[in-house]
């Protein structure tokens, strides 16, 4: 269980740096491929997350967290990649939402799995991270196309090291054999 938890975690991560970069080092680009490129990341780890949740084992409540996240971030997917002529402000809004719901759930889980988790706050900051970006574009999307490249961008880069660094985590529990659980809590 722990290693598809770690493969899922890294696939999400490197999904979001790479994404992060992109949006980062192109922060010109127009509506259109910003709608696009965000389609296909949110695509991704919608269907990560969807793989997850059918290959998990166990807690049926956080198979469906993992399937409720992956069907939004399929969702989201397919409206951003099939209408790519959104506007800067739809796609700050949508944005927006997704990283609220997004960020929400990864602090759901940090909270509800923290006796499996190891360092569950680096999950808990990853989700509050995901919360604020999605709060500064809900509050300013008019900000327009750049400044939503460049919000969006530093999410995904921050967003993509946090999980990585949860990944990581798993492995190195994964590899000593010892319970992924901090020494005080034991």
């Amino acid at each position: 269980m722990r290693r598809q938890l770690m493969w899922m975690l890294v696939a999400r991560g490197a999904a979001a740096l790479l994404f992060g970069v992109v949006a980062l080092v192109w922060p010109g680009v127009t509506v259109l491929a910003l709608a696009l490129l965000f389609g296909v990341y949110a695509l991704a780890d919608g269907l990560a997350l969807l793989a997850s949740a059918f290959r998990r084992q166990g807690d049926g409540a956080h198979r469906a967290a993992h399937a409720t996240g992956g069907v939004l971030g399929i969702a989201v997917g397919v409206v951003s990649i099939g209408w790519p002529g959104v506007t800067a402000l739809a796609l700050a809004a949508l944005t927006g939402a997704w990283a609220v719901v997004t960020g929400v759930a990864e602090i759901w889980a940090a909270v509800r799995f923290r006796r499996e988790l190891h360092h569950e706050w680096v999950l808990f900051l990853a989700g509050a991270v995901s919360v604020a970006a999605g709060a500064l574009l809900w509050a300013r999307p008019d900000v327009g196309a750049i400044g939503i490249a460049q919000v969006i961008g530093v999410y995904a880069l921050v967003s993509g090291a946090l999980v990585l660094a949860a990944a990581r985590r798993l492995r190195g529990a994964a590899t000593t054999g010892h319970p992924v659980r901090h020494a005080r809590h034991a």
